[in-house]
């Protein structure tokens, strides 16, 4: 006998996946950086994913749906959340780097996108009852735009382009690749308890020695990067 799905079944799609994911930006960075993150009511539909000056983030995921999660800063919103995240962190204003192209900066860049990322998987097992796992995030400091075409590599794609903002104004954008998928509720049950935001960076950072941070790349790893995703 076949089942039919009925209209008042809960039904979890692309636009709930990255809802989900934005509120896991504003979540971690929000208590990172001590500063009032926010995105836009509007999200565009795009037909690529792209990094774009002056720093490029992204992370691949894969398990019960594959995809891509791209951020791109300019050097004002970069230095604005490294700046927040490290006098958060207790570190004085006089040791801070003082340039966006900083090693120290790609790092701690990239870390924040591995707790974003972190964040999302975590919501991803309770909420959907599934399970992804992410790479470890790279970091490109860029002076022009660089197409990724990984998401070719997904069966039926999805892209979507959120703008975020920080406390100071400055923008940044997140961009989504994803498979095509719905994820239908088929019986009530129990979401396990989250973890508090405190605990997320908390525990970021004490792995933070263990866990390789992402860092720049020289010419010739990004070659071979770029080449990996077939580009």
């Amino acid at each position: 006998m076949t089942h039919e799905w009925r209209e008042s079944e809960v039904v979890f799609g692309t636009e709930d996946i990255l809802t989900s994911l934005c509120n896991s930006v504003t979540r971690v960075l929000s208590v990172a950086t001590q500063c009032e993150i926010h995105y836009s009511g509007m999200v565009q539909r795009i037909t690529k994913t792209c990094l774009k000056p002056d720093i490029g983030c992204f992370v691949l995921f894969d398990g019960g749906f594959s995809g891509l999660v791209v951020l791109n800063f300019s050097a004002q919103t970069a230095m604005e959340l490294y700046e927040n995240y490290m006098v958060n962190m207790g570190m004085p204003k006089s040791e801070l780097a003082m340039a966006h192209t900083s090693d120290e900066v790609s790092n701690i860049m990239g870390e924040l996108m591995n707790q974003i990322v972190g964040d999302f998987t975590g919501k991803v097992r309770r909420e959907l009852q599934t399970n992804i796992t992410q790479n470890q995030p790279k970091m490109l400091v860029l002076n022009k735009q660089v197409v990724l075409s990984v998401d070719t590599q997904l069966d039926k794609p999805e892209s979507r382009r959120v703008t975020f903002y920080t406390g100071r104004n400055n923008i940044f954008y997140l961009e989504l690749a994803i498979d095509r998928t719905e994820f239908i509720k088929l019986h009530d049950f129990e979401v396990d308890k989250s973890l508090n935001p405190d605990e997320v960076i908390a525990q970021a950072t004490a792995e933070r020695d263990t866990v390789p941070p992402a860092a720049p790349m020289d010419s010739s790893e990004q070659d071979e990067l770029l080449k990996s995703l077939g580009m």
